[in-house]
């Protein structure tokens, strides 16, 4: 019985980009790997460290928009969600990778812990740049380095830049 592929878990904030999947593919070029793509349903918007992350990036527009914005409707968040997912996994499929994914609740940790438990090997976080999580370490990825014990690698969206 020949051994099971390498699982690699994807946790993103958004659809995965061209560059991101072949940041992500590049990892293991010559390896068999299956990925799983995880994107939580943004529910329950933190306006606070929204509002920080677009001032520190001087995103005014998009700092402005959050503060009289309101709380997603969690249908959109979910479609959103599943949007983004299925656009993920056909990115990788295209590369001739083998992937799947779901949408996870506001909080992935939950989703990405049964993940690793399930059997993955490795975990590739892509977000954008968070200000406020980033420099406290409250990011997905530094709570992930915290309780799981796989390596957590954190890629900023659309970028080679590692978080």
């Amino acid at each position: 019985m020949p051994d099971a592929p390498w699982t690699v878990v994807v946790l993103t904030e958004d659809a995965l980009t061209s560059a991101d999947v072949q940041h992500i593919t590049s990892l293991h070029p010559d390896e068999e790997v299956a990925y799983r793509v995880l994107v939580p349903a943004d529910t329950e918007h933190n306006v606070v460290a929204s509002v920080l992350d677009h001032l520190g990036m001087l995103e005014l527009r998009a700092a402005w928009d959050d503060v009289v914005g309101r709380e997603p409707d969690p249908r959109e968040a979910t479609s959103t969600a599943s949007e983004q997912v299925v656009e993920s996994v056909e990115l990788l499929r295209s590369t001739g990778a083998t992937a799947q994914g779901e949408v996870t609740e506001d909080d992935p940790l939950p989703s990405l812990r049964a993940a690793v438990e399930a059997g993955a090997q490795e975990v590739v976080v892509v977000t954008y740049p968070h200000a406020v999580e980033d420099t406290f370490h409250t990011d997905w990825a530094s709570k992930a380095r915290e309780t799981l014990q796989v390596p957590v690698l954190h890629l900023y969206a659309g970028t080679s830049e590692l978080g």
